[in-house]
């Protein structure tokens, strides 16, 4: 697109389905490397991926060529099919419905990259679900406890 120019970075978040610990250790950062292909292919920037077993954390420079729920519905779907075409995890993997997805500034962006790369050391002292809910009142995004997450089957 001639004559557009953006800064625009999203920090954005999902979850296994039923945040169930499936996202092993052993295979996580080939995971990581393979989202950060599928984002770069898409024409967008990656800037950080990290996360636990049960969810990721994505932070990425957003090119305005394609919609940002296109480009999760995206992720979600290639690795789903990775993840199970490799037979990494016991039982059929999911992701769950949704995602949740911020904003920052440049100059916010360091901080926001460590706290993505240090997922682990944050989770030992934080639930997800605590985590996520601190994320959405921090930055003002109005929710329904109903809807954050699927219950646990």
């Amino acid at each position: 697109m001639s004559n557009t120019y953006t800064q625009i970075h999203i920090h954005a978040v999902f979850a296994v389905k039923y945040r169930k610990a499936l996202l092993s250790k052993e295979w996580r950062d080939s995971l990581f490397k393979y989202m950060a292909t599928i984002i770069n292919d898409q024409g967008h920037k990656t800037l950080a991926i990290g996360g636990t077993e049960n969810h990721v954390h994505l932070l990425f420079g957003f090119r305005p060529t394609q919609s940002l729920s296109s480009l999760i519905l995206r992720l979600k779907r290639e690795t789903s099919e990775w993840i199970n075409r490799e037979g990494l995890t016991p039982s059929v993997f999911r992701w769950q419905e949704g995602f949740g997805a911020f904003s920052y500034a440049m100059s916010q962006l360091p901080n926001v990259i460590h706290y993505i790369l240090n997922q682990e050391a944050h989770h030992a002292k934080t639930t997800f679900r605590k985590e996520y809910v601190k994320i959405l009142k921090k930055n003002e995004v109005d929710y329904d406890e109903r809807y954050i997450f699927d219950d646990v089957v």
